[in-house]
């Protein structure tokens, strides 16, 4: 026969706790060391694995915690119990030690010992049984403290922000519009994919605007983090979880703040970073240093532009579409066929670079685009020391930009630039390089690049006329 209803709570002293399943085993400390991971730039498997969970768990933590700790990350302060104390009490219990006996070892109070071993024990046997893991999952579970968010509480001010988020755009008349049809997956919008149309405030610019619209009114305010919060995070209510698509990022989940510092390239090492460019490239004095990019046009085409740094001197390369582009289904992780991947770029720079004598290939500088994906191959081609900028800092090679905004005089953007031949676009360059500068006293780059080549190569470069 089972117990008396309400035996549980009256021999515990708490109600009954239902529990969501298998208690997790020490999880705590796990989970600390899986935040830090986080904060450090880690990614969710790698974190996992970092701290000695299972990878598949990483992402779960990260998905169900919106992408924030749901814990305090401070170390653990020895004022309650934990884990490794209460299995220690598991096992002095089994060996018939009294609750005095087992304080004096841990160096606790009695009385400590004794709420334990009454309020964390398993009761669903019909019996009193003390485990460490069902002792450690009710001691969280009861240290819990949830609080009501704001916007739950305060109904007028989750209509403010929401209808600030997700309302619609209105046309001129006052009818509301509603753009594209976007169902909400999950996860964030794809590339080149359509968006949800919306109002699409910041979390900011709400908490702000409240400061304005309501200056008397203290119930309407709340701060943009708590905002955050009620999107990303599970279980705070207030504010659905598919709003976050008419933030700006559209992020299903909050990126840490470290990830956002790095460069997310493989292919990138600190060796290559620009800061560990040689000094003498920056003051233009000795030539050999190349500035290097792509011009993007309609369907795909590409053009890679070659930019010596002391002469303005200006290569172009040929970068024509792959056999098979255009046709079918792009496979999944198959080669770029558009021309401009990182194995059509590897060759066209190995064979414009290779025209060049030795004292002018000294090294070269280009954005993170994929396509130098196969930089390495390239300076063993080519004896070409290759550096990387910053992200999103297109001034550190800021002549190669100046040109690429010539050029496009002549490869205008929304064009097709895949037509050209080869020749055509040398005879592009050859005449940008018949330009007077002024920055060159008024002489031409294709004449200050002539003087630095021997007298065998001179009349291979393109002069003025």
């Amino acid at each position: 026969m089972g117990r008396a209803e309400g035996w549980g709570a009256a021999q515990t002293g708490r109600p009954p706790m239902h529990s969501p399943g298998r208690p997790g085993i020490n999880q705590r400390e796990a989970k600390v060391a899986f935040w830090n991971r986080i904060a450090e730039g880690f990614a969710s498997e790698d974190a996992a694995l970092a701290c000695g969970v299972s990878q598949p768990l990483g992402p779960r933590w990260f998905r169900e915690a919106g992408g924030m700790p749901p814990i305090k990350l401070a170390p653990h302060s020895g004022r309650y119990l934990s884990f490794a104390e209460r299995e220690e009490i598991a096992l002095l219990q089994v060996q018939d030690f009294g609750v005095r006996e087992i304080a004096l070892r841990l160096e606790r109070s009695p009385s400590t010992i004794s709420r334990e071993l009454r309020r964390n024990a398993a009761t669903r046997g019909g019996t009193l049984e003390y485990r460490a893991t069902v002792a450690q999952w009710k001691a969280e579970r009861a240290a819990r403290r949830p609080k009501t968010s704001k916007l739950a509480e305060n109904e007028r001010l989750q209509t403010y922000v929401q209808a600030r988020i997700s309302g619609a755009v209105m046309s001129v008349s006052g009818k509301p519009l509603v753009g594209p049809e976007v169902p909400w997956k999950g996860r964030r919008h794809g590339r080149r994919a359509d968006r949800r149309w919306g109002l699409c405030w910041s979390p900011e610019q709400i908490s702000r605007r409240l400061q304005l619209d309501f200056p008397h009114d203290s119930s309407m305010r709340i701060s943009h983090e708590a905002i955050y919060q009620a999107l990303y995070v599970q279980g705070r209510g207030a504010l659905r979880r598919e709003l976050s698509a008419c933030l700006r990022t559209g992020r299903a989940l909050r990126v840490p703040r470290a990830r956002t510092h790095q460069s997310g390239k493989a292919f990138l090492t600190p060796e290559v970073m620009i800061s560990q460019r040689p000094a003498e490239v920056a003051d233009r004095a000795v030539p050999g240093h190349w500035e290097g990019d792509l011009i993007i046009g309609l369907n795909s085409s590409a053009i890679g532009t070659l930019v010596e740094r002391t002469t303005r001197f200006t290569m172009l390369l040929h970068l024509p579409p792959m056999a098979g582009h255009g046709l079918g289904a792009r496979v999944k992780n198959g080669p770029a066929l558009a021309g401009h991947g990182a194995e059509a770029v590897r060759d066209a720079i190995a064979a414009k670079i290779a025209t060049l004598p030795d004292h002018l290939r000294k090294s070269l500088t280009w954005d993170q685009g994929a396509e130098m994906a196969q930089h390495a191959q390239i300076r063993i081609a080519t004896g070409v020391e290759i550096y990387f900028c910053d992200p999103r800092s297109p001034w550190q090679r800021g002549t190669n930009e100046n040109t690429n905004g010539l050029l496009r005089q002549y490869f205008p953007k929304g064009t097709d630039i895949g037509r050209y031949l080869e020749r055509e676009l040398d005879a592009v360059a050859a005449t940008l390089n018949s330009r007077p500068r002024k920055t060159l006293d008024w002489k031409t780059p294709a004449e200050a690049f002539n003087k630095l080549l021997p007298s065998a190569q001179r009349n291979r470069v393109a002069t003025t006329p």
